[in-house]
């Protein structure tokens, strides 16, 4: 039995949490999506682009994780491959909330849209260099990585539903009185 496969219930669990809270996403996006403000999509690629790029990042490294290997070796080539691909998502990420002009993001908003994503990628990245060697704790790097980019996925959903609800759809209430 190799190392990953002592990891499989975890796997099931993070990449089926993913994978319902992609659906969810779309759900909400779709019933917020009735009157988008003016420079929604700009804000939507900074902001609602990325949590669903990082359940899809975390449900693609728990299909990873839970196929069959025979070692680490692949496995580490691709979680890799995702880590050093989520760093560069990060800057693009960074480019996008800069570029748009419908909110002003806060210290929270850098946290948990470009920090920490950071962290959780270039964990990813260089874990891959240590599992040759370390196998085992480069898989509980990885799997803290995983877990860390559901939760950032999970708080930026929530923060952007609530941004919407609360923020804009209160303001719009406030136009429509006046």
């Amino acid at each position: 039995m190799t190392e990953l496969a002592q990891w499989t219930s975890f796997y099931v669990i993070v990449g089926s949490s993913a994978g319902a809270l992609i659906g969810l996403q779309f759900v909400v996006v779709t019933l917020i999506g009735e009157k988008p403000p003016v420079g929604a999509a700009e804000a939507g690629a900074a902001f609602a682009t990325p949590s669903v790029v990082h359940f899809c990042a975390a449900l693609l490294l728990s299909a990873v994780l839970s196929a069959p290997w025979s070692g680490t070796g692949t496995a580490a080539i691709v979680w890799g491959l995702v880590g050093l691909s989520g760093i560069v998502y990060a800057f693009v990420v960074i480019r996008r909330m800069r570029g748009q002009t419908v909110y002003k993001p806060v210290f929270e908003d850098w946290l948990f849209h470009c920090l920490l994503p950071c962290a959780s990628y270039l964990t990813l990245f260089l874990s891959a260099f240590v599992a040759p060697t370390r196998p085992r704790p480069a898989l509980f790097l990885i799997a803290a990585a995983t877990l860390l980019l559901l939760f950032i996925g999970i708080h930026n959903a929530w923060d952007g539903v609530t941004y919407h609800l609360l923020v804009h759809r209160s303001r719009e209430h406030d136009d429509d009185e006046q």
